[in-house]
């Protein structure tokens, strides 16, 4: 059984939650349903006034980039950014996409939630006379880890 590196968490960036002095950009969402038509991925979305766009794509990422062109293309008021969602229209497939999302927003937040508990734990543990490695070694992490920590 191969052990885990602890270490590599500490390689990927904190969420940062929005600040005060974050730019904010008018963004419209737009929800799209996506079917398997023949070869073809088909996207329908609703617009204002009352009106549908459809594209289609040979992939996914075909169609979601085609609707959101068109979107864009077909509103009239044009905001800064859109954002396109596309989902299938299929139930199951739905509902196993967003399991998939849902967990890695939960691995995203359980990773977060690590690296905080060690930075809190590097900090108590030396302040108490610990050394580096002897916090390295109960955290399962280098002592050098141990040190980039502590200097952050």
């Amino acid at each position: 059984m191969k052990l885990m590196n602890h270490d590599l968490i500490f390689d990927q960036p904190d969420l940062v939650p929005p600040g005060d002095d974050d730019v904010a950009v008018e963004t419209v969402t737009y929800f799209a349903t996506v079917a398997r038509t023949g070869k073809q991925w088909t996207a329908t979305v609703e617009i204002p006034g009352g009106r549908t766009v459809q594209a289609q794509g040979a992939s996914w990422a075909d169609v979601r980039s085609n609707v959101a062109q068109l979107i864009f293309d077909a509103l009239q008021d044009k905001p800064e950014a859109i954002g396109v969602h596309v989902e299938p229209a299929d139930p199951e497939a739905k509902a196993a996409l967003a399991a998939v999302i849902e967990a890695r927003q939960a691995r995203a937040l359980a990773e977060q939630a690590e690296r905080d508990a060690v930075r809190h734990a590097a900090r108590l543990l030396t302040a108490q006379g610990w050394t580096t490695r002897d916090v390295g070694s109960a955290t399962r992490l280098s002592h050098q880890r141990i040190s980039q920590i502590l200097r952050s």
